[in-house]
């Protein structure tokens, strides 16, 4: 079938856009022929000839911008002006999409996300005015929601709130929805009568994945550590949520001057910093100065160069040198970087993070040191430090996990379900 895949961005590093390419990658070993429509292509994915952009359908594009401000973050007086708006620019969209579809003759279309979190208004409008006038099969992939993000969907205007949730998740008789984990899925079962599926992230387990080699055999002496050093990584971005401030009470109470602790990620998304500074505050109140570093300058998604020469290094480098990984979030949609320590054979310790831990991935078998409400217990605290000076029970943890994550969170097991979606359109 020829797939039409309708996204904001793509070949980008967010979970949308990463989770999408695979999808890509395993439809394509299916057969499907994919094109993809999008309002931003940090690189080519498909080969330009199957790739259409929209500058207008980018999260970064005025009219997404203006709308964003108008209906959440500083909504005028009274609302005919942004209402205009979206209605105009929807059905402009939407004719665009037609002709899009018309002239690659796509047989099914596939939403990521954009039919799912309002972030962008008038592209999930023009999807949902695409498919109820052409009545084309769609599969939503929905990845998060509005009300998963606290009051950040929140509007004043009664109208806009209608739009929302009307066009939020699409609600389009035919549509075919698949969600990342089973809170989602029984949310929308229960508050919108959604029948969905639940597609559970992955990674390609026939690949290798943070292994030691020649070019990231320097890593730890290029950020100031030692191979004798017992070094944890926290493979995240810096914002509240990953409760980084509890990775740094274990190195705290390990009391070990030789565990270090690298976190990879950037304070990009932190809001003014503010949570970076929290952090920043903590590692001078508990001395910790000489066992934390910050890495993002030299640990990015990819392998590359900084623009003096020096040598970036992937995720897959940080975990071939990871003596175990902390993951201590709060909240996640579903947790990629805990996949990414399976596949790495990395043992990894985790809070029991909501929605999704315990229901989708910690109660499948995995070993792990789980705590609860990020409260590093006693017993936490002397397991992890068993672990990390361990090297045999390391390599035990590290297959077993490795061996059942191939089971649950592989290239296959995603195969398995898009034959279901994909199937019967």
């Amino acid at each position: 079938m020829r797939i039409g895949i309708i996204i904001g961005r793509i070949g980008d590093v967010d979970g949308v856009a990463l989770e999408t390419e695979k999808w890509i990658e395993v439809l394509k070993r299916m057969g499907h022929e994919i094109f993809i429509l999008s309002g931003r292509f940090k690189r080519s994915i498909v080969g330009e000839d199957h790739e259409t952009l929209i500058p207008g359908l980018s999260f970064f594009s005025p009219e997404c911008e203006w709308e964003q401000n108008r209906a959440f973050f500083f909504p005028p007086d009274e609302p005919s002006e942004l209402l205009d708006h979206l209605h105009r620019v929807s059905d402009g969209l939407a004719i665009r999409m037609f002709k899009w579809m018309m002239q690659n003759k796509i047989d099914i279309i596939l939403s990521e996300n954009a039919s799912a979190l309002p972030a962008h208004l008038t592209m999930g409008m023009a999807i949902k005015k695409l498919v109820d006038n052409t009545g084309i099969p769609i599969v939503c992939h929905d990845h998060d929601f509005s009300w998963e993000r606290g009051k950040r969907y929140y509007t004043p205007f009664p109208e806009v709130e209608q739009i929302i949730n009307e066009t939020f998740p699409m609600q389009i008789p035919h549509a075919k929805h698949a969600v990342i984990n089973t809170y989602a899925r029984n949310f929308l079962k229960d508050n919108f009568n959604i029948p969905s599926i639940v597609v559970p992230n992955v990674m390609d387990f026939d690949k290798p994945y943070g292994v030691k080699d020649d070019y990231n055999s320097d890593l730890l002496k290029c950020i100031g550590l030692n191979n004798n050093n017992i070094v944890l990584f926290q493979i995240t971005r810096i914002v509240k949520r990953k409760g980084i401030e509890t990775a740094l009470e274990l190195i705290d109470r390990l009391d070990d001057k030789n565990i270090k602790l690298v976190v990879t990620g950037s304070a990009a998304d932190d809001d003014r910093k503010g949570y970076y500074r929290e952090l920043i505050n903590i590692i001078k109140k508990r001395k910790l100065e000489d066992q934390v570093l910050f890495a993002h300058h030299r640990i990015l998604n990819d392998r590359g160069t900084t623009h003096d020469g020096k040598k970036i290094y992937s995720l897959s480098d940080a975990y071939a040198h990871a003596t175990a990984c902390t993951y201590f979030s709060t909240y996640e949609g579903f947790g990629n970087a805990f996949v990414e320590a399976v596949l790495a054979k990395t043992p990894i310790f985790v809070n029991n993070y909501k929605p999704v831990f315990w229901p989708d991935i910690g109660s499948k078998g995995f070993k792990v040191v789980m705590i609860e409400e990020s409260k590093l217990t006693d017993e936490a605290v002397a397991e992890v430090d068993k672990i990390i000076h361990n090297k045999k029970l390391q390599t035990e943890i590290g297959e077993f996990n490795y061996n059942l994550g191939k089971l649950l969170f592989s290239y296959d097991v995603l195969q398995e379900k898009l034959e279901i979606l994909f199937s019967s359109l």
